[in-house]
This record gives structure tokens, C-alpha cells and sequence, in this order.
């Protein structure tokens, strides 16, 4: 068998709200569709129900991708929270809850996928603000991906970590070694570390780079963390 890279994606697309203030979901379709992508995971969704239908099943119908949803809320008009879109077989879905306190509830969405004939865990979340808040979650976090199977797994996500040698990076560097990402938020002009692709073994992990299409500065606050893994 002839290995190859897979392209995989970490996105906040924010309410599909972009910098103008206005609620767009077909500029997050488009950018989806620029980004190739085998594997996206999405923070922010806004899955709101219009007309019989939900922003999800939108974004399978015109992305083409399996979408499988983390949901962190439950509101009037639908839920909020994670998403994981693939093109990759699904083997297995697990949803656990990171919630804090009285803290807006958070989650972490754990996809096992099909990936050159082998299965690959990928994890979605999105930290809270708070650093006792992050704290907590990745210290949760770490000890329920100890107890499972060791195998390939990415993370990724929104980890809302202003200092990157902060105490909750700092733990999850134990198992996916040293973390380094471009900055992507704010999406006009990226200054902060906030969102982040992970991998154990972490040497599978070949190049990051931030996605800085024109759509893209204006579908979101963040931009798209883009990520190739080789294993």
C-alpha cells in the first residue's frame, strides 16, 4: 500500500457569523470546500434548525463530508457545540462531557476512524475560558484518553490558551509533545495561539500552516489551522 499524508483541519467558525456581523453559513460551506480536506473539526456550531432542516445536515448535503455531531448544548432552535466532518469510514463515535461548574458546558467529541486500512482516533474540543476552567478539563481530558487503547490520535481544537506555556499545555505536551502552531485569532490580523492540531506519536504529525483566503479572514473570527499527519 502507497502511505499517504492525510489533510485534516481545526476551525471556530464562531455562530458562522463573520467579521461583518452577519450570519452566513455558505461562506463556512466555502471555505470547507477550499481546505481538501479529509478530516475538519469544527468549534462554534450554531446548529440551528430553519424550514425542517439543520445547519449540519447543510453542511454534508454541500460539502460532501460525513458530518457527526458533538453538541455541548441544547437550545430553543437547535444545538451548539463540537462538529467532525470526514470523508474517512467511521468506526466509532464517543461523546464525553469536559463541563465546569456553573461555566458554559463543553465537551470533547472522539471520532474513530478508517485511515489506510488502520483505525485513527480523532478528538474535537473546544476549552474554556477560564484557567481553572482549562485546567480541570485537560486534566479530565488526559485521563480519559489514558484509559482507552493506545493508538494513533489526533487532537484538535479551540484550546482558548492566551499563554502557550501555560499549565494546561503544559500537560498535554506529556503525551503529544511539544506544541507549536501558527497563530489564527484574530482572523483579521492573527496575533494569538488559540487553536491547535496535536498528534500522538507526535512525530506523525509533518506541517501546520494557518488557511488566509480572503473568505476565510471574513467567514470567522478564527482562521483555519490547517495539518498533514503521516503514520
Amino acid at each position: 500500500m502507497i502511505e499517504r499524508n492525510l489533510r485534516l483541519a481545526t476551525w471556530n467558525i464562531h455562530m458562522a457569523i463573520g467579521r461583518d456581523g452577519h450570519r452566513d453559513l455558505s461562506r463556512i460551506v466555502q471555505v470547507v470546500r477550499q481546505l481538501q480536506v479529509e478530516v475538519i473539526g469544527l468549534q462554534e456550531v450554531d446548529n440551528q434548525i430553519e424550514k425542517g432542516r439543520d445547519d449540519l445536515e447543510t453542511l454534508a448535503e454541500q460539502t460532501g463530508l460525513t458530518v457527526i455531531a458533538g453538541p455541548t448544548m441544547q437550545r430553543a432552535r437547535g444545538d451548539y457545540g463540537n462538529a467532525l466532518l470526514t470523508r474517512l469510514p467511521v468506526l466509532q463515535v464517543e461523546r464525553y462531557d469536559l463541563s465546569f461548574k456553573q461555566r458554559e458546558p463543553r465537551g470533547l467529541l472522539i471520532v474513530e476512524l478508517e485511515w489506510q486500512a488502520r483505525p485513527l482516533q480523532v478528538a474535537v474540543t473546544h476549552l474554556g475560558l477560564r484557567p481553572a476552567e482549562r485546567r480541570e478539563q485537560v486534566r479530565r481530558l488526559c485521563n480519559h484518553l489514558a484509559q482507552k487503547e493506545r493508538r494513533p490520535m489526533v487532537l484538535m481544537g479551540d484550546f482558548n490558551e492566551w499563554f502557550i506555556w501555560g499549565r494546561p499545555l503544559r500537560s498535554l505536551q506529556r503525551r503529544f509533545g511539544a506544541i507549536r502552531s501558527p497563530a489564527t485569532f484574530p482572523s483579521r490580523w492573527p496575533l494569538l495561539q488559540l487553536d491547535h492540531v496535536l498528534a500522538d506519536p507526535p512525530e506523525c504529525l509533518v506541517g501546520k500552516s494557518t488557511y488566509r483566503s480572503s473568505l476565510a479572514r471574513v467567514a470567522s473570527d478564527h482562521l483555519p489551522l490547517v495539518a498533514e499527519l503521516r503514520c
